[in-house]
């Protein structure tokens, strides 16, 4: 078994191995590209097959020289542990919380609300009762309100969040972006976060991990 082998299984809108991507590119670390289809024949993600690698049944999974690690934050830490240069996160422990804080404050507060499995449980229980477009724009927008209040207080200027290369937190701001995007959430009222994802976006790591630049990718 080649040790140095990496596999990502991956789905091309999935927010979570998006963010995953953008690390492993920023790392310019070499992977393949395994996709999980998530809505062909009711997910591929809920076979057997692929239940035998991730129990969870989510994407990502990083599978490293054997090694299977699951969920998109516990993947870019271990990454950072692994592949130390260039680093995801900043020099001390103060810089370091506030760019966890602000990454695991999209990871679970924002996105668990409005990922595929609570859209189709609220179609499940609540069919047309719900607006399942205004529900996400909700919980995307007051996330980031709040993240935008943390950026400020931080003086913030619009390339990075604390300056320097992009790391840790623009590895899930940039996926978290593109879903309100998709979903209509108007944007232009979060001016410090619109200018890290503009820049981040002129950067090759983060075009080759973009959606619409992966094989899988069904663009219409």
């Amino acid at each position: 078994m080649n040790p140095d082998k990496m596999e990502l299984y991956t789905y091309w809108r999935s927010s979570a191995a998006y963010r995953v991507r953008i690390a492993l590119n920023l790392k310019d670390l070499a992977f393949e590209s395994i996709p999980i289809h998530l809505l062909r024949g009711g997910g591929e993600q809920y076979g057997t097959s692929y239940r035998s690698i991730n129990p969870q049944g989510l994407v990502p999974t990083l599978v490293h020289g054997g090694k299977v690690i699951t969920q998109s934050m516990a993947i870019c830490e271990y990454l950072e542990e692994c592949f130390p240069h260039p680093p995801l996160l900043p020099t001390g422990p103060e810089a370091r919380s506030r760019i966890r804080s602000l990454a695991l404050q999209i990871a679970c507060e924002i996105h668990p609300l409005n990922n595929l499995r609570v859209q189709k449980y609220l179609d499940a229980i609540c069919g047309k009762a719900v607006d399942k477009v205004g529900w996400m724009q909700h919980w995307m927008s007051s996330g980031f309100e709040v993240v935008e209040q943390q950026l400020a207080s931080y003086g913030n200027g619009g390339l990075t969040c604390l300056g320097g290369n992009p790391g840790l937190f623009e590895c899930f701001l940039v996926p978290q972006v593109y879903n309100a995007e998709r979903y209509g959430v108007e944007m232009a009222e979060y001016p410090r976060i619109s200018g890290i994802v503009k820049y981040c976006r002129s950067l090759p790591a983060f075009a080759r991990a973009a959606p619409e630049a992966q094989a899988d990718a069904v663009v219409k």
